[in-house]
């Protein structure tokens, strides 16, 4: 057989590829050894001729996302969301397979299937013009250095294929990454050209965020249990800052360089921080700067790992929604919670045991609800009995569409 070496010609490779064939075809990671993805014989060659273990399932090439709903079973809403952040591009999207349509052969006795769609122009017409997706592992023998040329191709399987796509030296030269979405979480099941935050960061940036804030004793916790329920993450700012500060680490290294009179055998007297932070507005500018970038840091950790475990809705609950702790979120909605100052002189009063003078002091200190008016998109008042306000939240999640977009 004549390895035949094509440029710029799709419709040749496509009719090879019909006829049932194998043709080694470039992508932007390294070349891959296709043929027919539908035809069992195909694959069974692709194996044989790659020499590669049966047990090691091939994914197909496909050039769009919409060809999922084809192949594999309940396309989660992840597979449009990665796809449309990274394809055409170095990543392959594992699905639970649709039963009885793919050949058993090329799901390797498994019961899944990734599909892939390549950042290559001459592959991409290629696909655009077959009726059937394209099963293609790596253009190699197994167990060595995968091809990322035609001329490497060649010194694998020349004589052994009917041709090689030539798209040139391939621009990446690292395989694609494998990510698993048939279960959550989401699993990363091979390393490659992109990154696993890149991916998380994805998932992040269409996640429904919500901002809630509010004042001392105006009846945030409610709220949160309202979202909680209905499956959202809540993430606590303050929270979040006390138990980084609990943990030692690099934000109490930084905090001990700006405050060193603050720490005393290495730990951090937190009403020495407190005065000296509160009397000076430059150095709670400074306390400010240091703790939010590793609140901000955190809350992006810790929504990367909510978005793998396939979650929807998170809230992030913080004093100041619009400082430096929640930069470059993109929140659905702000929603702060008011309420009287008598009613929440009474609830303070109940729940810290302190005076009443203090009580009115703590509020005096706090934004004022004129704040809330000009800077949230929702002003919800907590002024009557718990389940009115409840109520009013629901009504909120419900308008807004939030409890359809609840954690599966």
């Amino acid at each position: 057989m004549q390895t035949l070496r094509i440029e710029n010609q799709p419709e040749l490779a496509a009719e090879l590829l019909q006829q049932g064939e194998l043709v080694a075809i470039p992508t932007e990671t390294v070349y891959g050894l296709a043929g027919n993805g539908l035809d069992a014989d195909v694959i069974e060659k692709i194996y044989e001729t790659k020499n590669r273990p049966p047990v090691k399932p091939l994914s197909l090439m496909v050039p769009d996302i919409r060809r999922a709903e084809e192949f594999c079973a309940g396309v989660p809403e992840a597979a449009y969301i990665l796809a449309r952040h990274f394809w055409p591009g170095p990543l392959t999207i594992v699905m639970e397979a649709k039963e009885g349509v793919l050949p058993p052969v090329l799901l390797a006795g498994g019961h899944t299937v990734g599909l892939r769609c390549p950042l290559q122009d001459q592959t991409m017409e290629l696909l655009r013009i077959l009726p059937f997706p394209l099963a293609v592992p790596s253009a190699n023998l197994s167990g060595r250095k995968s091809a990322l040329s035609a001329e490497e191709v060649l010194a694998y399987f020349d004589g052994k294929i009917a041709a090689v796509v030539d798209g040139g030296p391939c621009s990446v030269g690292k395989e694609s990454t494998l990510i698993d979405i048939s279960l959550v979480p989401y699993r990363i099941l091979r390393a490659g050209a992109l990154s696993e935050t890149e991916i998380a960061d994805a998932l992040v940036s269409e996640l429904t965020l919500v901002g809630i804030t509010g004042g001392s004793g105006c009846g945030k916790t409610t709220a949160l249990r309202v979202f909680e329920k209905e499956g959202a993450l809540i993430l606590d700012g303050d929270a979040i800052y006390h138990e980084l500060l609990h943990a030692g680490g690099d934000l109490c290294r930084d905090l001990e360089k700006a405050f060193p009179e603050a720490f005393a055998g290495g730990k951090l007297d937190r009403r020495i921080l407190g005065a000296r932070v509160f009397q000076n507005k430059e150095d709670l500018a400074t306390l400010n700067r240091i703790s939010h970038t590793y609140i901000r840091e955190e809350i992006r950790n810790r929504l990367r790992q909510f978005a793998m475990q396939g979650g929807k809705l998170a809230v992030i609950d913080a004093i100041d929604l619009f400082g430096e702790g929640t930069r470059g979120l993109d929140f659905a909605a702000t929603i702060a919670v008011t309420a009287p100052e008598e009613t929440r002189v009474r609830r303070i009063v109940a729940r810290d045991g302190i005076s009443e003078e203090a009580a009115r002091a703590r509020i005096a200190g706090q934004y004022q609800e004129s704040y809330f008016l000009e800077h949230c998109d929702i002003v919800v008042s907590n002024e009557a009995d718990e389940e009115s306000f409840v109520r009013k939240i629901q009504d909120i999640m419900e308008e807004r569409q939030w409890k359809k977009r609840k954690a599966t």
